[in-house]
């Protein structure tokens, strides 16, 4: 890489197969500063193998002691000075138009299906906070309202306010293809695509985008308690409010949030190649062992103690018993991804605090009541 600022080398291990793009890594952008050094990235980088079973040595030129201790520099500050989220800035009748940035594939070839990470450029016109969402309205006419335009389809936004570039100009989402197969054939039917999620999907940068909002409240992140405990689980997709999260927690160099309590990630996706974003989580797990934990749950490649497939719910009851006291304690605890996540979980949480004396219906009340409780399933 060229025009790396740097005392000495650190040695970062990079997944690589024969597929020569990259994904970006964890810090994926322009311009990034580590303390008084810059690094300029002369390419995005992929850490999700096309091949797992390959690795080369990536050298990245920087101070060891900045490249462990040193976060990102943010701009700008001022967006650190709302008191109150925006909301709806855009609405559906007259949208802003932002501009593709990127768009990457971030799962291996093994993942059932694909994931995209988009970064749309927003100029800094429609700010957001973490948690929330943005609408977007694909481009067409609606089928059931000819002359119309499509519906806004909503999508968790992946990013913090300040984007992956770090500058409050670009939010990015993670989106996962729409794709229907026909079940008498097996073959896939693109007349029954998602309309929307193919869109962003096979955008180019450059391209033009419809975006709505921001929208939402339940998903904002308290920062009222920064020592606070954040008991965050999501299957899929549903991760993307939780990297704007983690990456505000221990990325950036925000002066007025200065985080040191727990979070705690649960992430449940099919298998290896369909986790996202884990090489930056890894990586906050390495610097941050006393305030980040990380636990997964690989349908397909893990059993639960029944011997049946690991999901999400399972991995609550293995800790439940510290969900619980941490819950007890005022743990803030966020679910996200697809709504058939809940029944279950809903399930699970309700056997253990039954076999622990209490009585659910009155537990999630008094959770609700207290704005521990945070819900977001589509």
């Amino acid at each position: 890489m060229a025009h790396l600022a740097a005392l000495s080398q650190v040695s970062f291990a990079v997944p690589a197969g024969s597929d020569t793009t990259l994904r970006r890594s964890a810090f994926k952008i322009q311009n990034i500063s580590f303390g008084d050094k810059s690094w300029h990235p002369a390419s995005s980088l992929d850490l999700k193998s096309r091949n797992t079973g390959l690795k080369k040595r990536l050298s990245v030129c920087m101070s060891v002691q900045q490249a462990s201790r040193s976060k990102v520099a943010v701009s700008p500050l001022g967006l650190e000075d709302a008191k109150e989220p925006p909301l709806n800035t855009y609405k559906p009748k007259e949208p802003y138009t932002a501009t593709i940035v990127s768009v990457e594939r971030i799962v291996g070839p093994n993942a059932p299906g694909e994931t995209c990470h988009v970064v749309i450029d927003h100029g800094g016109n429609v700010p957001y906070w973490e948690g929330q969402s943005y609408g977007v309205i694909p481009p067409g006419e609606n089928p059931k309202k000819p002359g119309a335009p499509h519906n806004v389809r909503l999508y968790s936004i992946a990013s913090t306010r300040y984007g992956d570039s770090f500058d409050g100009k670009t939010a990015s989402l993670c989106v996962r293809r729409a794709v229907y197969y026909d079940p008498e054939t097996g073959k896939e039917d693109p007349s029954k695509s998602g309309v929307c999620s193919n869109f962003l999907c096979n955008s180019k940068p450059g391209d033009k985008v419809q975006i709505t909002g921001p929208s939402g409240k339940i998903m904002l992140l308290p920062e009222d308690d920064p020592n606070a405990t954040h008991i965050m689980i999501a299957t899929g997709t549903g991760v993307a409010p939780f990297r704007g999260y983690l990456r505000r927690m221990f990325m950036e160099a925000v002066p007025t949030y200065k985080f040191g309590g727990l979070a705690w990630l649960f992430l449940g996706v099919a298998n290896n190649d369909s986790l996202l974003y884990d090489e930056e989580f890894a990586k906050y797990l390495q610097d941050n062992p006393d305030h980040f934990r990380y636990d997964k749950a690989l349908s397909r490649e893990q059993k639960n103690k029944s011997g049946g497939k690991m999901y999400v719910q399972d991995k609550i009851e293995e800790y439940s018993d510290e969900i619980f006291k941490r819950l007890d304690d005022g743990a803030h605890i966020y679910f996200c991804g697809l709504k058939g996540m809940m029944p279950g979980i809903q399930d699970t949480l309700k056997k253990v605090a039954e076999q622990r004396g209490e009585k659910w219906d009155e537990k999630l009340s008094q959770l609700k009541k207290k704005k521990q409780w945070h819900v977001e399933v589509y």
